[in-house]
């Protein structure tokens, strides 16, 4: 024993303890060189000594250090339970254990946070193959077990003989294992991809899950959490556990959950970490702002070499977040080649295609014009899908000369009833028919439409009512209505001209007529007799001086087809010949004039002339008309 006698530098005693049959030794924060240990070794392989428990926690152990001890367990068989966690023994150390020897009685052997890589899961996992009776508890927490480290000691499960109980996690990823084995089926451990959607994580299930992510025998490569539930407290979880273990995961889907742009900073901070390899993020509906997008972009600026597809689909990116996002792919720098913005799959054609046509990304349009030859194949749903979706901006839409259908109709009123922010939409010279029309019209009961042009849309009495009825629902919104070019029929007019007598709506300008001049005469005639002369039969402008300009502006209105006049008084208005020549015109197209009252006037017979090439067309229904003069 006088080799041994060093050893009472280390424990003042200790001999005399080991005579007492001392059963437990702890060293554990005592740096012990190699020389120290064999001394150990020497001395619990004396026949005398009974010890079952030696604890050598952080101890300063090395590879050198297993060696002596393995001469320890093949020799004594009292020592049941050996604890060398928190030493750098790496992979050679514990390969040199000698686990593998029947004489090692050891039951209970801990290697906690000892940088054990794959190479020493597998030599310990062929040790206890060779003697799989006697060790009961292995523990192996806080180690790297690589690709298949894992997999090689948890087969040993499988063995009758086998009765060993493997520790690899702290307590609260244990319990996550024990979790998700029971959702999954098997042992997580086993997986590559962990699909958890629709599963509700409360907070504390969330740091369960957390403590799991963290620990460096988790290899999941496809992470998906979608629809549970998770805050941004939990994604805050959540992404610090893989902050600290990042470099396996390459695919994330967080979707259907209520993140907000606080949960998105601290996604944001894993994008930044330089030994993430995230390659595919989902996102959508995650309840992301413009700050969330900035905050996305600023990150893979920062960081931009691995990730290649972003969803943000079903998220409000506000005025600028799509354009931050969308100059990401500019950048040569940036792997990203997928950006989804779009909430479905119609509205992704649509932004593609417009795209195309309009040489510039749709969504960064306030005002979109899609004449006939713009729209092409481009159908209705798709572009209302555009429209609808939170990342359009578009408040001014053009459809000109485009012809849309009654399903056309039915999908635009989808978006008046459903996009507040579409504020103008024009429609003009569109053969919408009054079906389509009934199809708006049900649209502006939910709408926010300040402006609607429907100029030369076929639009006849029965459209123009369903419009009257829509403003009265909806009275609160819509400025400016368009309706020139279209025929009202008997009573049309009149249902749409008593909305600007009511108080609660907000209807302005009301355009009916064909051009300016017949709106000129409109204005002129309603200030002169106080009347509006769209809603009368009979006009008696006598005495007013119209001159020939004048009288040409009242040609013009009675050649609309809004106006109704079946008589008409124009005694001693100083008209001349060239009057004449505007009123034949009318007399040509007008079958609603009856009568027509031209007395006092300067015609002579030249202007008599010109109005009997109206009288004379087939087309003039004219049954009075009177020139006296003084």
């Amino acid at each position: 024993m006088a080799d041994n006698v060093n050893i009472l530098l280390l424990c003042p005693g200790f001999w005399v303890l080991m005579q007492k049959k001392l059963r437990e030794l702890n060293l554990s924060e005592r740096k012990l060189e190699n020389t120290r240990v064999k001394q150990i070794a020497a001395l619990l392989q004396d026949k005398h000594c009974t010890l079952s428990t030696l604890i050598l926690r952080d101890c300063g152990l090395k590879e050198e250090s297993c060696s002596a001890l393995a001469t320890v367990l093949r020799s004594n068989p009292s020592l049941k339970e050996l604890d060398m966690s928190n030493n750098n023994l790496q992979d050679s150390g514990v390969t040199n254990l000698g686990l593998e020897n029947t004489n090692c009685k050891l039951e209970k052997l801990k290697l906690s946070d000892c940088s054990i890589t794959e190479e020493g899961y597998k030599a310990l996992a062929s040790a206890l193959r060779s003697n799989p009776s006697h060790l009961i508890e292995l523990d192996l927490t806080g180690n790297d077990p690589g690709q298949s480290g894992v997999k090689e000691l948890t087969d040993l499960l499988h063995n009758k003989n086998c009765k060993i109980k493997l520790k690899f996690l702290s307590p609260a990823a244990e319990k996550a294992c024990q979790y998700l084995s029971g959702i999954v089926g098997s042992n997580p451990f086993f997986l590559r991809e962990l699909n958890l959607t629709g599963q509700q994580l409360d907070i504390k299930l969330v740091h369960l899950l957390a403590a799991l992510l963290q620990d460096k025998h988790c290899q999941f490569n496809k992470l998906k959490l979608n629809n549970n539930s998770i805050t941004a407290e939990g994604c805050a979880a959540l992404t610090s556990a893989l902050n600290s273990n990042p470099a396996n995961l390459i695919e994330l889907d967080l979707s259907g959950n209520k993140l907000g742009n606080s949960g998105i900073e601290k996604i944001c901070c894993l994008l930044k970490n330089k030994q993430c390899r995230l390659k595919k993020l989902t996102l959508s509906d995650c309840s992301i702002t413009e700050e969330g997008y900035k905050a996305l972009a600023s990150a893979l600026r920062s960081n931009p070499s691995h990730l290649i597809e972003l969803d943000l689909t079903g998220n409000d990116p506000g005025q600028s977040g799509v354009e931050t996002l969308s100059d990401l792919l500019q950048d040569g720098q940036c792997s990203l080649k997928a950006i989804r913005f779009l909430k479905c799959s119609a509205a992704e054609e649509a932004w593609k295609y417009l795209t195309e046509v309009c040489c510039i990304n749709p969504l960064l349009l306030k005002e979109l014009y899609l004449s006939e030859d713009k729209l092409g194949e481009l159908d209705g749903e798709k572009l209302s899908a555009l429209l609808m979706d939170s990342h359009s901006k578009v408040e001014k839409i053009k459809l000109n000369n485009c012809e849309l259908t009654e399903n056309n109709c039915s999908v635009l009123a989808t978006v008046l009833s459903s996009k507040t922010i579409l504020k103008e939409m024009d429609l003009n010279n569109s053969r919408l028919l009054n079906s389509g029309v009934k199809k708006i019209s049900e649209g502006l009961k939910k709408s926010k439409l300040k402006i609607l042009k429907l100029s030369n849309c076929s639009i006849t009495e029965e459209g123009y009512k369903a419009l009257a009825s829509a403003l009265r629902s909806n009275p609160s919104h819509l400025i400016e209505l368009d309706l020139t070019g279209n025929h009202p029929g008997q009573s049309g007019v009149k249902e749409l001209i008593n909305l600007l007598q009511n108080q609660t709506c907000s209807l302005k300008t009301l355009r009916l007529l064909q051009n300016p001049a017949a709106d000129e005469a409109y204005q002129f005639v309603i200030k002169q007799v106080g009347k509006n002369p769209l809603l009368q039969r009979e006009l008696n402008l006598s005495r007013c001086e119209l001159g020939d300009t004048r009288g040409n502006q009242i040609a013009a209105l009675l050649m609309d087809k809004h106006c109704q006049l079946s008589t008409l008084i124009l005694r001693d208005c100083g008209l001349t010949e060239e009057s004449c020549s505007a009123l034949a015109t009318v007399l040509r197209s007008n079958t609603s004039l009856k009568e027509l009252d031209m007395s006092n006037n300067k015609v002579q017979d030249s202007g008599v002339k010109k109005l009997q090439n109206g009288l004379e067309n087939t087309n003039c229904t004219l049954e009075k008309l009177r020139l006296q003069s003084h």
